[in-house]
């Protein structure tokens, strides 16, 4: 079986080399780097011929096409000579792609032998002088986004190439961080510590592969910029028995109207374009979720990582349009595929049962626009607004009928009635019957102070007509 020996070439110069390291490269066998950049590299061509792989990180576009290649050019230079040395920056087992790769899918037809080296991680640290150990956490500036980051957490990010990679890690960064948070530059192997803010992160002349940038822990006590976390820490302190006496005696049904009340907030926010105060509301709605999490974790049924883990499953089941190999072409289409896959999911064998999924919590408005909507795709609908339009009438009359009648119990009957032929021609129209409904709600409220603010007199003191002139009047303000 053909041999590789994979050499880690430590972090630093020739001295550092391990003893298995110097027999390996002396074994007079063909020896390839990745890198001429490091210094041993240079040092060991002084008397040992080693070829180089600096010209791939040019003539291919990709980092992915790069180590392919690498990566490829190895097997075949492997099958020719039968055992060849290939030498990487730090040690093999961190930060190495190709190294990886030719474990992953290569173990079974060559003999791998890994001779390790002090990683760069290794001297990162040392030389950023952090000593908590406990939260340190390593990211690959290739692979992490914005989600990726523990503002709680030492973070180590390697691999800032250029500075197009360090401006793109920058606007990543700014999405989790103040701009002037502080963070370190190292250069592992010049043994160089830069302390600067996160702004100044792309201002820098010099980048390559032995550059790492490291973001300090923001102290929880200076914290300015917080993360799902330390929300749940904070309810379960709040929860806990040193917490709020409040906080602590409640349960899920003391809570329920918390989050309808909670999410009609988030909705006002909308209706208003009340940027700053949508954040607040979503807040407001995410800490009723944590709560409910650490409600179930205390009574042992579920906890928070359970409610992300559903909805990122269902996410995915629920969109095979992008996540699997099925087609969507348009919002129709895209609709289409979530329904289906809901219904196999929640196992609705009948078109009854799809009915009466939708849930009863929700407004009345809002469930008989969802009701109406589910049972126009199996054909049960008029053809056309127009039909819609004369059920309205029809069901006005059979209200006034009975309200002439004075039948209390018919009446109610035939005013839902009414109100449900208007939700399913509000569907036609493409209105939705609680924002229209909210939007008069308001509407009132407006005039109506309108009639209070410009009366000389007291509402209670004024006759129907006086008010009606004046709201007459504040239709034109």
């Amino acid at each position: 079986m053909n041999t590789i020996q994979i050499i880690g070439l430590g972090a630093g110069s020739e001295d550092e080399l391990t003893v298995k390291a110097f027999k390996a490269l002396n074994e007079n066998i063909p020896t390839f780097a990745r890198t001429e950049r490091h210094p041993v590299v240079k040092k060991l061509k002084e008397t040992i011929e080693i070829e180089c792989f600096d010209n791939y990180f040019e003539k291919y576009e990709t980092f992915d096409e790069v180590y392919e290649k690498i990566t490829d050019n190895i097997i075949e230079l492997v099958n020719k000579h039968g055992k060849i040395n290939y030498c990487t920056a730090g040690s093999p087992y961190y930060g190495d792609i190709v190294t990886k790769k030719l474990i992953d899918e290569y173990k079974d037809e060559i003999n791998i032998i890994i001779i390790d080296g002090m990683s760069f991680l290794d001297k990162c640290i040392k030389l950023s002088g952090f000593s908590d150990y406990k939260s340190i956490k390593i990211l690959d500036c290739l692979e992490s986004d914005e989600f990726s980051f523990d503002i709680n957490s030492f973070n180590i990010i390697t691999q800032v190439y250029d500075f197009e990679m360090a401006s793109q890690l920058k606007l990543k960064l700014m999405e989790t961080y103040p701009d002037d948070a502080p963070i370190l530059k190292i250069d592992v192997l010049e043994e160089n510590v830069k302390k600067m803010s996160l702004f100044m992160l792309d201002q820098e002349k010099k980048y390559g592969f032995s550059t790492y940038f490291c973001i300090l822990p923001i102290e929880i006590t200076k914290n300015t910029v917080y993360n799902v976390t330390n929300l749940c820490r904070v309810v379960k302190i709040l929860r806990g028995a040193d917490g709020c006496p409040w906080d602590m005696k409640q349960t899920h049904d003391s809570i329920r109207q918390h989050v309808i009340e909670e999410a009609y907030e988030v909705v006002d926010a909308i209706d208003n374009d009340d940027l700053d105060n949508l954040v607040e509301e979503l807040g407001d709605l995410l800490f009723q979720v944590v709560f409910h999490a650490e409600i179930g974790s205390e009574d042992g049924y579920f906890n928070f990582v359970d409610v992300v883990t559903n909805v990122c499953e269902k996410m995915y089941s629920r969109h095979p349009h992008v996540f699997g190999s099925v087609k969507a072409d348009n919002v129709d289409e895209a609709l289409e595929s979530w329904e289906l896959s809901k219904q196999k999911e929640k196992n609705l064998s009948t078109y009854t049962d799809n009915l009466k999924n939708v849930p009863k919590a929700l407004s009345p408005l809002s469930r008989s626009y969802k009701i109406q909507k589910r049972a126009a795709k199996v054909g049960f609908d008029w053809p056309d607004a127009e039909g819609a339009v004369l059920k309205i009438k029809e069901e006005l009359f059979e209200f006034i009928e009975e309200y002439d009648k004075n039948d209390s119990e018919k009446m109610e009957d035939e005013f839902g009635d009414l109100l449900f032929a208007l939700v399913n021609l509000a569907r036609f129209v493409k209105i939705n019957p609680d924002i229209a409904l909210n939007k008069t709600i308001n509407k009132f409220i407006t005039r109506f102070e309108y009639i209070e603010t410009h009366s000389e007199k007291d509402l209670k003191q004024m006759t129907l007509k006086e008010m009606d002139e004046l709201w007459e009047e504040s239709k034109f303000q």
